[in-house]
């Protein structure tokens, strides 16, 4: 008996001390990724509120940090430079002031920050005085400097929480060139993702031996632009891949995801993308136990939160009211009138007003022969009346440059083939879709029910064509003469007016459609504007005064009998639906 007390003795010992030191810490991780300007709970575009924003994130991690105090990391993913109004008036009006996207990055206390394409897009006097505005380090493994050879920006950067060792490390899509052009990205160049993301783990385990390794990539989950030499998206072959990541945060493609992936090691990872426009958060949680002096993971849960329903921080409101009161004198300024509504929804079934009216209007701007456009808004309209600034972000999304390319007449219509091809269904039958639909896209924020990307769809100015809808893919497209009653030739060179985004190689158009070499794109532009596209827009519109944009009626889908009724009902599926 005096031995089993014994034995009881020591092993009660031996667990107490063990329970000494053994330690548990939960660490909470918080991302936003693709915010694109939504920083306050109502769209300076149409005046009417927003389901998410940084507004509402504020609260959500203000309740956490309650809870969790330096436990909580908050990271930003890139792409919050563009998308409304505020940013493009801090970006290039008010660049005397601090950019409003670093005075609510720093507001917010993030840990740190990735780079996206669009914050790229604003070019380098843009986004190089925005990182020296930020308190936190931004983060580019793989974007290169070519006068170095050494990053740009960080790689990684180290948190000490708790006692824990965090390592973040941040990679950004390669495919920069696919669509901006160089003199915004000028002195760069970007590594494929995988290889830097193993170079750089390789880098983290010798060096700094962190507890934890979180990825924070601005590039979507797979697929996109794949080249030989690297891919759009590869966020879940790095996390597959790559072993040594706890948890791997995304974005980019505007697609909520949640998943665990088993990698090449069999460890499992978490994998987490909140979709865009601050309407949801990605949040996990890392809980680590340390042992004989070495912490240990052991376990990582996550889920994506709806911010949606959170309540506005009033005290973030009332700090950034000045900001608020800025961007409004700008969006509110009447710069003409229009003679009646118009709206994308009309650009995906024919020559419509909409989208007719920014191809006449790069017609005049450039003295082009030809002009492409695609509708870059899903469900857009300028009311009849007054036009405002605000209406210009309706009319062009984007801030691209425009440009004069030259292209052979073969090339304009293998251009049209292949957005046709990603636009519309070939029919069968009078019974079948006009469009190429998809019932698992109707939650994507970038697709919203089409099978492919709409800002890929573009129509043509300064041609009549027609579009049959019954041929094959590659033969739909019959162009009939020069809208100024001019021969078409296919061997004849054209100047058309383009975007920079289509100029540069985005949504390959020119490259797999019109099948012009990706290097011999620059090459081809004769001309390209000094500012954005919408610039030059709001301002022939402010020439003119008062608009009265009609359908030019140059193109149309055939057969008629077929399409007119098909039409109807992909309207109904694709807008009904939304309402």
């Amino acid at each position: 008996m005096k031995r089993m007390l014994l034995c009881l003795s020591v092993a009660f010992s031996f667990h107490f001390n063990a329970m000494i030191q053994a330690k548990t810490v939960t660490l909470r991780i918080v991302e936003t990724s693709d915010v694109h300007g939504s920083f306050f709970p109502y769209d300076f575009i149409t005046g009417q509120p927003r389901g998410g924003s940084l507004a509402k994130v504020s609260s959500y991690v203000n309740h956490l940090r309650k809870t969790y105090g330096d436990g909580l990391i908050l990271l930003e993913n890139g792409d919050i430079l563009q998308g409304q109004p505020i940013c493009y008036y801090y970006n290039y009006l008010n660049r005397q002031s601090k950019n409003v996207a670093a005075e609510i990055v720093n507001y917010l206390r993030y840990d740190a920050q990735t780079v996206g394409n669009h914050d790229i897009e604003t070019g380098h006097a843009v986004y190089d005085k925005w990182t020296g505005e930020l308190n936190c380090p931004v983060l580019g493994a793989n974007v290169i400097d070519t006068r170095t050879g050494k990053p740009y920006l960080k790689p990684y950067t180290i948190l000490h929480r708790q006692g824990v060792k965090i390592a973040v490390l941040g990679l950004l899509t390669p495919a920069i060139p696919n669509w901006l052009s160089k003199e915004l990205w000028s002195g760069l160049r970007f590594e494929e993702m995988v290889s830097s993301a193993r170079k750089w783990m390789g880098h983290l385990k010798r060096t700094e031996k962190p507890d934890v390794v979180i990825g924070l990539f601005h590039c979507g989950r797979d697929g996109g632009i794949t080249t030989p030499e690297y891919a759009e998206n590869a966020a879940m072959q790095i996390a597959k891949e790559v072993p040594g990541f706890s948890l791997v945060l995304y974005g980019h493609d505007h697609t909520r995801q949640q998943e665990r992936i088993r990698n090449a090691a069999g460890e499992e990872v978490l994998c987490l993308d909140p979709g865009n426009n601050a309407m949801a958060v990605a949040d996990a949680a890392i809980q680590l136990t340390k042992r004989k002096g070495k912490w240990h993971v052991m376990s990582v849960e996550g889920q994506l939160v709806d911010m949606t329903d959170q309540k506005t921080d009033e005290a973030y409101m009332d700090h950034f009211k000045e900001h608020i009161a800025q961007t409004e004198a700008f969006v509110n300024r009447t710069i003409g009138e229009s003679r009646h509504t118009i709206s994308t929804r009309d650009s995906y079934f024919g020559s419509s007003a909409f989208n007719d009216l920014i191809l006449n209007l790069e017609l005049k701007i450039t003295g082009a022969d030809i002009a492409f456009n695609a509708p870059l808004s899903f469900d857009a309209s300028i009311r009849q009346g007054p036009i405002t600034v605000a209406d210009m972000f309706k009319l062009y999304k984007y801030e691209n440059q425009l440009y004069v390319m030259r292209l052979t007449g073969r090339e304009i219509r293998d251009h049209l083939e292949m957005s046709y091809d990603l636009w519309v269904n070939t029919m069968k039958s009078p019974e079948d879709h006009l469009l190429l639909l998809s019932e698992q896209t109707r939650g994507d924020q970038q697709r919203l029910g089409f099978r492919n990307l709409s800002f890929n769809f573009d129509s043509a100015a300064g041609i009549d064509y027609v579009v049959d809808v019954t041929k094959p893919d590659g033969q739909k497209v019959k162009i009939l003469q020069m809208s100024n009653g001019q021969p078409f030739h296919e061997e004849q060179w054209y100047r058309v007016a383009i975007n920079s985004y289509r100029g540069n190689g985005g949504g390959e158009l020119l490259t797999r459609g019109a099948g012009i070499l990706k290097d011999s794109l620059e090459g081809r532009i004769v001309w390209r504007s000094e500012r954005d596209q919408r610039y030059y827009l709001m301002e022939e519109i402010e020439r003119a005064g008062v608009i009265d944009p009609q359908p030019n009626n140059n193109w149309k889908f055939v057969p008629e009998e077929w399409v007119k009724p098909a039409a109807e009902r992909d309207n109904r599926i694709l807008y009904h639906r939304q309402q």
